[in-house]
């Protein structure tokens, strides 16, 4: 799964005009960093709207931050961790020369953790309403996230760096910096965001992969024990990185294999159902925008700062597309399965409500799935599929910046 969270953390970022006019909350952050300008803004007794945003937006990426910082702490900077292709995991951070020792339970930390910092993102963007006039500009080359939380700005710390699979390189290999101004509109997408980001943290908890990972380096020092410098079938040219990729699918296969938590499922589905809420909220505020300056997303009379394509469909066939996604999240759609028809499926919604203790081959031949299989109208893929067809090449960016 592609990381979700890097295009976000360019809007997460406003200058709330009455806290400090003189001096732009992206400015501030170059300064001082993202910690410091979320005290400031905590300490607010009377946010107007764009305080709020900058709130959320700071909020957002402190969240972020904590992360990054706990991934350099522990040396979770390759290897497996990046090959898991997970939010956050894959981001590319600096190598810590003198990282503390991995503890298995280290990933369920810091998605714990991502989840309780984006609730206070979540309140803060809430309280934007239709009626607030939101306007707020950040500046990417401000802003940067503490990784080895020495204090200041080191090298490999910048947005442009960590998210730089949203900002395509030049012939000279550099990328250049943006500026974008944020409406009213914007504060839904960010929120819709940090449900998402929430949701996925919620099913990686609710699928501990504690005890799978405690297993797999426990059974691989012991091999490495037994054999101590002599040649494997893993340091051979053709076999490079298959241990590491054996250990992931162990991994993964490990955590699946288990009864989920029932409460942390039940919560990833309510932020999955809060994130198209609040993407329809996105899109109706965007449709009304008159304005065409420095836009993010925009509607079909605006352009975006992105160096992306957005089609002047975008808007429509991409709400066809959330439609779907929420058709499966409430059941009323359902997820097709290699044993049935085209008149049933399996019903996601009570997969989430109530799931079954896992097992890969039960998920295969079909018994683990049973009692959620019912007749009805199956997913077609026909939205996505013409979505993707619209937007072409890019359709794989668009989709995580749309959220």
């Amino acid at each position: 799964m592609k990381s979700l969270a890097l295009p976000l953390v360019v809007a997460s970022l406003a200058m709330p005009q009455s806290a400090r006019a003189e001096e732009p909350i992206s400015s501030r952050i170059a300064a001082n960093g993202l910690s410091a300008t979320m005290t400031e803004l905590q300490a607010l007794p009377a946010p107007t709207s764009d305080d709020l945003f900058a709130l959320g937006g700071v909020r957002f990426l402190a969240a972020i931050e904590t992360a990054l910082q706990t991934r350099y702490r522990t040396g979770m900077t390759s290897g497996l961790a990046v090959m898991s292709d997970m939010p956050l995991l894959r981001l590319p951070i600096p190598e810590n020369p003198a990282p503390e020792p991995f503890e298995p339970a280290i990933i369920d930390t810091m998605f714990g953790q991502m989840t309780a910092d984006l609730d206070g993102a979540i309140v803060a963007l809430d309280r934007i309403t239709d009626g607030d006039a939101v306007g707020v500009t950040i500046d990417t080359a401000d802003i940067w996230f503490d990784i080895n939380a020495s204090g200041g700005r080191d090298t490999g710390e910048g947005l442009t760096e960590v998210a730089s699979f949203l900002i395509p390189a030049g012939f000279d290999g550099a990328r250049a910096d943006i500026t974008v101004r944020f409406d009213t509109a914007d504060a839904a997408w960010l929120s819709a965001y940090a449900h998402l980001l929430s949701g996925v943290s919620d099913v990686v908890m609710a699928f501990s992969p504690t005890k799978a990972i405690t297993h797999v380096l426990e059974a691989t020092a012991t091999m490495k024990a037994m054999t101590p410098g002599v040649r494997n079938m893993a340091d051979d040219y053709l076999f490079r990185d298959a241990d590491q990729i054996l250990d992931l699918i162990a991994i993964l296969i490990g955590a699946l294999e288990q009864q989920p938590d029932v409460e942390l499922s039940r919560a990833a589905h309510a932020h999955f159902l809060d994130m198209i809420a609040d993407n329809r909220i996105f899109w109706s505020r965007v449709a009304q925008e008159q304005d065409n300056e420095l836009e993010w997303i925009p509607n079909k009379r605006q352009q975006s700062v992105l160096p992306i394509a957005f089609p002047k469909n975008t808007g429509a066939r991409w709400q066809a597309v959330l439609a779907d996604a929420e058709g499966l999240l409430t059941g009323r759609l359902l997820i097709p399965y290699w044993r049935l028809g085209d008149g049933a499926g399996i019903n996601l919604a009570r997969l989430f409500r109530d799931p079954p203790e896992m097992d890969v081959a039960g998920l295969f031949q079909g018994f683990t799935l049973v009692p959620y299989m019912e007749k009805g109208p199956v997913i077609s893929g026909t939205n996505l599929m013409m979505f993707t067809e619209m937007v072409g090449g890019d359709a794989g960016l668009l989709i995580v910046v749309l959220n």
